[in-house]
């Protein structure tokens, strides 16, 4: 027995270890709910969320979607940008050194009059200064040895082994901004190594731009001549060796672009990334053997002179960008609108921006999660691109007094304003079924099913009153309200085909409208005419289903119901509906527009025949075409404001409500969420580059941060008690073990006694 105690205490103390280890696990988890590195909320970091996967392009000839515009308008630099604060939106330079106006030639070459006709005016051509001392961000394309060589331009394989970071290379380097970077950048557009949306449109205008896309095919074809089809690892493609008659740079600092015609919206293009300055190291960096098997391309490390770079990405989970130590800094503005002042938002008047030296993003899947984080405080904003955000928020409120009485308490920010954007459905003009119909008769009949499916959509009931989280004002054509042509709103501003004026109010036409067109297409309560089968069309959703987005899904298909027709959702991701659509494999889907810039042509551009996303990678993803509509549409490029402008602007909508290659949606309200300490938040649309406004009071953050997740003891508590019952019953049993062997050995030996 007397050998036994030890093993007693031995137990004892490994239970007491055990417990006292669950207690310290428990205490960690009591005292900190954060997802993010202890102290990190003490330092000057803006942490916000991403859902579902990393963006697919920040290389800038190729980005063009929302939620990649957090990335690349922090990190590239176009020519102009727009006042942070001002509305309506005004241009401002950014790393030219001034907002240029164009001056004009004839088809002689001789320079014309400011006023002259627009049939006269053969070339727009702008000379734009670039300011010096402009700095790339550090990046090992443009680190030189000693003598003067690129260090990292000619690697093997071998040399670039696993590297999968620029950080990953020893030496960094930079360089000064120069006018041929923005010669190499619109050069770019007739790529055929990736997607270049805008090159549609360019093509257009940029003089020579489209026959020097087919001399770039034909060079890129000898390139590759003898490569692998299915090799990653591509020749390098050097725009500097052809060169582009349009764009020029007449010398260090002085950028010439010459375009076809008059075309007072290019100025808004030269303040879009699309237009953003790339050195060539860059490019030619990244067509090194391996790098592309490696995951190093612009598409996830981009090369600009912004304010931030990135400095980590983890695909489909983290993406960090910190401040670039090379940029130069620029003043916060003094001048805005009226309660700018009141709203806190010239406090900064002057001071050097950016104030933050890290954006932190991290994914978060679901919206749920993300509302609970703003909540607690884990997120400064909840997405730094999303404009419904604060939308979402003030429903709760509304929903709830104490929601309501929570988010005044804790001091959250929700400014709303309107804006600059829309959501609808389209048809995919492609599609035999809802698409234009390949003969006039087909033609009729298509129509007609789009203007019954049009008129079921009831987007008063859907995103005026049930789904107000993401709601707006029913839309009844493409143009805005706040844009100059639009009639939204207006007395006789409504959309004949799907409303009508009864007793001097705008109503929805009724169903038995819509099933009479339905009828009239061929389609007799939902049904086909000539085979008896039910009408069933896909919608391609450009989600993955999570519960949030599963009621507005259902409800479409209510909508499709009520009139007979079976819709079936097919959701993907967000790129693989890209693939999708750029294959012109949808048919229904849902799609939202983020002005590019205020003007109609903007939105009218979607509807643009040479736009087409599935024939020439435009942003027409509906693949709309009517030759009207486009005659119209190159007729408006080169109006200014006034009557001229507004009676095209009237009949290119006229003719687009009647071939309704669009559901026309809704006008979603604008309303960004920003907790108390972040300052400097405003909504707008066109400001894409917001991250270098804003300013956070890390200390504030630290203290709510402990006052709202205060640690919950009472698992301690409970832990503490299991702790003492078990060393309790450990000590019981075994005590009760040893006197039960050691009763029967002092009977034994009892008779010998």
């Amino acid at each position: 027995m007397q050998d036994r105690i030890p093993l007693c205490s031995r137990l004892v103390r490994r239970l007491l270890a055990s417990c006292a280890a669950l207690l310290a696990a428990a205490t960690l988890t009591a005292c900190n709910n954060s997802p993010y590195p202890a102290g990190s909320e003490k330092e000057n970091i803006l942490f916000n969320s991403f859902d579902e996967r990393s963006p697919r392009y920040l290389d800038p000839v190729a980005s063009y979607s929302n939620p990649e515009s957090a990335y690349t308008y922090q990190i590239y630099e176009p020519l102009y940008a727009y006042h942070y604060l001002k509305r309506p939106y005004e241009l401002i330079p950014r790393t030219a050194e001034s907002v240029v106006q164009p001056y004009y030639l004839d088809k002689d070459g001789k320079r014309l009059p400011d006023d002259a006709p627009v049939e006269r005016i053969a070339e727009s051509v702008y000379d734009i200064k670039i300011k010096r001392g402009i700095l790339y961000a550090p990046h090992p394309a443009f680190a030189k040895d000693e003598k003067g060589n690129y260090r990292y331009l000619s690697l093997t394989r071998e040399q670039l082994g696993d590297k999968r970071s620029p950080w990953d290379f020893e030496h960094q380097g930079t360089r000064e901004l120069t006018a041929d970077d923005y010669v190499y950048t619109l050069k770019r557009h007739a790529t055929p190594r990736t997607e270049a949306p805008i090159f549609g449109i360019f093509s257009e205008y940029v003089i020579g731009l489209k026959e020097y896309r087919k001399l770039i095919l034909e060079e890129n074809a000898k390139l590759l001549k003898g490569v692998s089809a299915d090799t990653r690892d591509k020749p390098f493609l050097d725009f500097r060796k052809w060169d582009l008659p349009g764009v020029q740079a007449l010398d260090r600092y002085t950028l010439r672009i010459r375009i076809k015609g008059k075309y007072p919206q290019w100025k808004y293009w030269l303040s879009m990334t699309f237009t953003a300055p790339l050195p060539w190291e860059a490019d030619a960096f990244y067509a090194q053997p391996g790098m592309a098997d490696n995951s190093m391309s612009l598409n996830q490390w981009p090369v600009g002179t912004g304010a931030y770079m990135m400095t980590e990405y983890v695909q489909d989970r983290r993406h960090v960008m910190k401040r670039n130590p090379n940029f130069r800094g620029e003043p916060y503005p003094c001048e805005g609108m009226p309660g700018d002042k009141e709203a806190g938002l010239l406090a900064d008047c002057g001071k050097t921006m950016p104030f933050i030296d890290t954006i932190v993003s991290t994914i978060v899947k679901e919206k749920v999660p993300r509302k609970e984080m703003f909540k607690q405080g884990y997120l400064d904003v909840p997405e730094i691109e999303r404009p419904e955000w604060g939308v979402n928020f003030r429903a709760d409120a509304e929903d709830s007094d104490e929601v309501a009485h929570l988010f005044k308490e804790r001091g959250f920010q929700f400014p709303q304003t309107t804006d600059v954007n829309n959501w609808y459905i389209g048809f995919n003009w492609l599609d035999p079924v809802v698409g234009k119909g390949d003969t006039p008769e087909q033609q009729v009949k298509n129509r007609k099913l789009r203007q019954a499916l049009s008129i079921a959509i009831d987007w008063e009931e859907g995103y005026g009153r049930i789904f107000r989280t993401k709601g707006g004002v029913a839309a009844h054509g493409p143009v805005p309200p706040g844009a100059f042509g639009s009639r939204e709103g207006q007395p006789g501003g409504h959309n004949p085909v799907t409303h009508k004026v009864v007793n001097g109010q705008v109503v929805r036409r009724s169903i038995e409208e819509a099933r009479q067109l339905l009828a009239e297409a061929g389609y007799p309560d939902g049904r086909d005419e000539k085979t008896g089968q039910p009408l069933v069309l896909n919608y391609d959703f450009q989600r993955v289903i999570t519960p949030e987005f599963r009621a507005e899904n259902d409800w479409l298909v209510k909508q499709f119901a009520k009139i007979g027709v079976q819709l079936e959702v097919r959701a993907t991701d967000y790129n693989q509906f890209q693939e999708k659509v750029l294959k012109g494999k949808h048919q229904i889907f849902w799609w939202g527009w983020l002005g590019d810039y205020p003007d109609a042509e903007n939105f009218l551009f979607l509807l643009y025949g040479p736009n087409s996303k599935s024939k020439h990678e435009g942003e027409n993803t509906a693949n709309y075409e009517n030759p009207e509509y486009d005659k119209l549409y190159r007729q408006l490029q080169t109006l200014e404001d006034g009557p001229q402008k507004q009676k095209v602007i009237d009949e290119m909508v006229r003719i687009a409500r009647e071939d309704s290659p669009w559901a026309w949606g809704y006008w979603p309200y604008v309303a960004t969420a920003y907790q108390s300490w972040v300052h400097n938040g405003k909504p707008g649309i066109m400001i894409r580059d917001m991250a270098r406004y804003y300013r956070v009071d890390a200390a504030v953050r630290t203290q709510k941060l402990a006052e709202w997740n205060k640690p919950v003891w009472w698992p301690l508590v409970a832990i503490a008690a299991l702790a003492v019952l078990l060393v309790f019953y450990a000590r019981r049993s075994f005590v009760a073990r040893e006197r039960a062997t050691a009763r029967p050995a002092t009977v034994a030996a009892s008779p010998s006694n």
